[in-house]
Formats: structure tokens, sequence, C-alpha cells
């Protein structure tokens, strides 16, 4: 896209309205004519609500049809405001000064925030890259939903390269055929899935979008027990099979994810992977990967409360020697807040309650704590 440094007297506003219709800049009243001729696509007429005239099928043809061109509207003014950020950014990392301040104050002054502006700028990069790579061309990204240009910028290349093959040859794409088109080409390919579980894709009595998840979770599995979910799938290729292997690999995963980070697991002789066989030997796998998560979080809790407890500490001692008694609103609030700075944590639950709940640190280098 080239803009001329000088623009013509005559509007200079022209050069906007051209990289929004991602047109070249016209060079006089008469190119000006033909380049903004795609916009009168936007002059359409809904259709009156109140009409009865109308029927339903007439009604919900004129809408569709209206929302498609605004979508590819909004989706071609995105790219191209992602490639103008990415031009600031850049000019700015090049000959700025402060360390980026200029673009910050830049999309400042647009009330434009940070992440707004590098998620525009990576579908910007998006953008480029599929059409640099041939898997897109630029006529065919206006059969695209906005979201589901996205979808396809973060699939895999091979996704990419049918999704841009079913866009080339005008068919619509919207983010559930992105998803429909990623789903059977993992169900077609994934080396984790049985060929039974294949066969039946391939005949159509297993659509594609049971067995893409449940390869998707494998993925996240050790060897072990990808190999067990295998024999199950291979002895009995049927969907509520699928569905009950998928739900079970979640868990497993879930289980692994939560028990590596269980500090007082790591503490212990405890067999992490034979306790994880006695629970799907029982049927208790869901609970128990509850039970891990929950352990972390609580884990995690609690080093968040030491490490605030004693931050409310430190300010306490703090504040006790900078006030005195010409301060007797802050020594009384001081005495308040004690019982939470104090060796015993005080706690009353509230909302109607009596209960009070006391806490006591304890480690093995502060014996005072």
């Amino acid at each position: 896209m080239y803009i001329p440094s000088s623009l013509p007297t005559w509007d200079n506003r022209i050069a906007v309205v051209c990289v929004f219709l991602m047109v070249e800049y016209p060079q006089s009243p008469e190119e000006l004519a033909v380049a903004l001729s795609g916009i009168s696509e936007l002059n359409f007429q809904l259709p009156d609500p109140f009409d009865d005239e109308i029927s339903d099928y007439e009604f919900e043809q004129q809408v569709d049809n209206a929302w498609k061109i605004c979508d590819r509207f909004d989706l071609q003014t995105d790219i191209w405001r992602g490639r103008i950020l990415r031009a600031i950014r850049e000019r700015e990392k090049r000959g700025g000064e402060g360390r980026g301040t200029g673009f910050l104050n830049w999309l400042k002054e647009r009330e434009i925030s940070k992440s707004q502006a590098y998620s525009l700028i990576e579908l910007a990069n998006s953008a480029d890259t599929l059409l640099a790579e041939g898997r897109l061309s630029v006529d065919s990204i206006n059969n695209f939903s906005k979201r589901a240009f996205i979808e396809t910028a973060k699939s895999s290349p091979e996704i990419q390269q049918l999704v841009g093959e079913a866009a080339k040859k005008g068919e619509r794409i919207t983010r559930r055929e992105v998803r429909q088109i990623s789903d059977e080409w993992i169900a077609m390919t994934s080396q984790l899935l049985p060929e039974e579980l294949k066969e039946k894709a391939v005949s159509g009595s297993i659509p594609p979008r049971y067995l893409a998840p449940l390869a998707r979770e494998m993925e996240k599995l050790p060897e072990s027990h990808i190999k067990a979910i295998q024999q199950q799938a291979a002895e009995n290729p049927e969907v509520d099979t699928v569905k009950h292997l998928t739900a079970d690999a979640r868990n497993l995963s879930r289980y692994l994810d939560a028990a590596a980070q269980v500090q007082t697991l790591h503490k212990t002789s405890v067999d992490v992977e034979m306790a994880l066989e006695e629970a799907l030997r029982v049927g208790c796998l869901n609970i128990t990967a509850e039970l891990i998560k929950q352990a972390a979080v609580l884990e995690n809790t609690i080093a968040k409360l030491y490490a605030t407890w004693k931050r409310v500490a430190s300010l306490s001692d703090r504040l006790y020697v900078d006030t005195g008694a010409s301060t007797p609103n802050l020594r009384l609030l001081l005495t308040c807040l004690d019982r939470l700075a104090g060796e015993v944590i005080e706690l009353d639950l509230g909302n109607g309650s009596e209960r009070i709940i006391r806490l006591r640190f304890l480690t093995d280098n502060d014996s005072n704590s």
C-alpha cells in the first residue's frame, strides 16, 4: 500500500479511506470514484422488522448479508489498524527516545489499550504471514469472519492450508468451519488415535468432533496412560466410549499437572502413579484429580498469606515507630490491626456467625512467628 507523503489538497482524508478499503491511493477525482465504488456495499437498506409482507426467510437473508459485509470490513480494518500500529511501534524503536513511551502516548491519545494494540499487531502479523506464504489470497480474506480469521491464524500450517483452499473456492469461513476442518484433520492424521477409531471416522460412524478432543487430551499424557486409552478405544470404538475416554484423559491430565505442583507430595514416599492407577480402578479419578488440584491451590494460598502477613507486620512496626502520643487515632488503628499483624492472626467469619478463625505461623527459621 503506497500513500504519497504530500497529499493532494482536495482531501487529506481520502488516504484514510483508502487504507480501510485496501485500495491504492487515487491520483485524481476520477480514480477516487473507482476506488470508492466498493464502499457502496455499506449503503444497504435494512428490512423493516415490522413489515409483515417480508417473509422470515427473506428478512434473515437481508440482515445476514448486511452482517457479513460489516464483518468483512471489520476484519480488513483491524488488519490495517494492526499494520499502522506496528509501523508506529517500529518507528519508535528505531529512532524514538524514552523506551517506547512515544508509542504508549500515541495509544493513550486515541484511547487504545496496550493489550488491544498488541492484539491488532498480532492479527496484522498473522495476515501478512498467511499472505506471504501463499496460504491465503487478498481476495479470499473477504470470505472470513473476523473470529474465524483469528482462529485460522492460531492453527497449524496444515489447517491453515486447508482453510485457505476452502476460502479460495469462495466458501464462507466462520469459526465453526475452521473448527470442523481442524477436527477432521486431527481425526484422520493423529498418531495417537487407534486405526479402529479412524476407520469409524471415515465411515461416518463417529463424527470427527468427538475424536479431536480425545486426541488433544491424549497429547498431554505420558506414554503409559496413552497406551491404556488406545487399548480401550480399540476394543470398543463407539461414541460413548470416546466420550468416556476423553473425560478420563482430561482428568488424568488435571491430576498429573496438579500433582507436580503440590510440594507436600514431593516430601513424601507416596507413589503418585500407583495412586492414580488405584483411583482409575475404583472409579474415583475425577474426585482425586479435584482433591489434588485444590491441594495445590491451598499451598499457593498459604504461601501468599504468609508473605502478606509478613508485609502487614513490617508496615505496622514502621508506622508504630513513626507515631506517638500526638496521633491517638493512628495508634488506635494499629491496635485494631494487631489482630492481623500479631503472632496469632484472628479473623471473625462474620455473616451472623460467632466463629473466629485463629492462625499461627510456625517456621524452622523463625520460632517466634
